[in-house]
């Protein structure tokens, strides 16, 4: 069967996340939301995303499809409901779609001339950006009962020092000595070829996955993963890295989700805690206007290629799009459109040109490839989110 997970509804709402990704690459927990239905269903899967997104991330069609919604993480019953699925049949929870059974001859989709299936469990969904560090705690250990199941861990080395042992998977090739692991309150999951340095503390639920790097002497509380080839340091709370980004230093980052190629200065911080402890409001790109999250602790969403200098301050709930470049002193505001330059004494637009060169050098250095798909990519953004840069 052919799988293609589609953006829904949601994908406004986890701007800036899924101005350079589909809602199915976004990760949380261990593993992307794509990577977990691949592990579920046993197949490959596509996406029906934005039109200028699907050069990079394009869909296959067959004559008989099932589509997904990708806003909704799997679970093993969801799973079978969905391999299950036969035509004319779609799998519903409330108002709102979770998969159907699609053929390529179909010219629309009337779901009045569906059998409608009711899914009434649990299941994880990511609805808003703070769903990622939100819901990170369980979805992290979901990803690790998949991860491990069944499966031995490599040794704990003798010079860690640790709590609840059981709770700790590390996979072949990881490197880790003289460094303290808590697992009574979550499970951590060390990925391959992944490094934790001498002196670091680390509480779960924690995953530091493949070829990412914890610096020396780092303290990292739950709910917390690392992505690929990511570097972690300082102080860090309840936060998600999506791969290749950079929080290296000292300096605390808390409640915050930073997507890829981002990197914080040295010495930076984010607030996650009004000083008057009321309810956080966030940049909406739907409503144009700032938003109830709910949440007395939100941080820092930062879009792709996003970076700050040495001793930025963000306030409590600061959205930060794509490719923008912060610093100074002070606090920029607390919406940052994407192709900006400066700080909290204004700021210019950061051109294509210049912000190209950078993506250059940077991917280089991770020997992976700027190209002109990321490139168009890029440019349609910068075009995109012109209307909220003043010049």
């Amino acid at each position: 069967m052919n799988y293609i997970l589609f953006d829904g509804t949601v994908r406004n709402a986890l701007l800036p996340f899924t101005f350079t990704r589909p809602v199915a690459d976004i990760r949380v927990g261990i593993l992307t939301i794509r990577e977990k239905w691949e592990k579920y269903l046993g197949y490959t899967t596509t996406s029906l995303t934005e039109e200028y997104l699907m050069e990079k991330f394009p869909m296959v069609e067959m004559p008989e499809n099932i589509m997904i919604n990708a806003s909704f993480l799997p679970n093993e019953v969801l799973a079978e409901m969905v391999k299950s699925l036969e035509k004319n049949q779609a799998i519903f929870k409330g108002e709102e779609v979770i998969a159907f059974f699609s053929e390529e001859s179909q010219e629309e989709v009337d779901f009045e001339n569906y059998e409608i299936l009711e899914y009434n469990d649990d299941c994880i969904t990511i609805e808003h950006t703070w769903d990622i560090f939100k819901k990170n705690d369980a979805a992290l250990r979901e990803d690790f009962e998949l991860l491990t199941e069944d499966r031995i861990s490599q040794p704990i080395p003798k010079s860690v020092n640790v709590i609840a042992p059981e709770n700790i998977f590390i996979e072949e090739g990881a490197q880790l000595e003289f460094v303290t692991l808590n697992a009574s309150t979550g499970p951590i999951y060390i990925g391959k070829n992944s490094e934790i340095m001498e002196g670091s503390v680390i509480r779960g639920p924690f995953a530091l996955c493949e070829g990412a790097q914890v610096k020396l002497a780092t303290k990292i509380y739950g709910a917390t993963t690392i992505g690929p080839f990511s570097r972690a340091g300082g102080e860090i709370s309840n936060s998600v890295l999506f791969a290749y980004s950079n929080k290296g230093h000292d300096g605390f980052l808390g409640n915050s989700v930073l997507g890829e190629w981002c990197n914080i200065g040295a010495d930076s911080n984010n607030s996650n805690l009004k000083n008057n402890y009321e309810e956080v409001k966030l940049w909406s790109y739907e409503t144009e206007g700032f938003a109830k999250t709910g949440l007395q602790f939100c941080g820092l969403m930062m879009g792709d290629h996003s970076k700050c200098g040495i001793n930025t301050m963000f306030n409590t709930g600061t959205v930060v799009g794509v490719s923008t470049n912060i610093f100074g002193s002070g606090f920029p505001r607390n919406f940052v459109p994407s192709f900006s330059w400066g700080g909290a004494a204004g700021f210019t637009t950061y051109v294509t040109k210049k912000a190209f060169e950078t993506a250059k050098i940077v991917m280089s250095r991770r020997n992976v490839e700027f190209d002109e798909k990321e490139a168009r990519i890029l440019e349609h953004i910068f075009e995109q989110t012109k209307k909220w840069r003043k010049d």
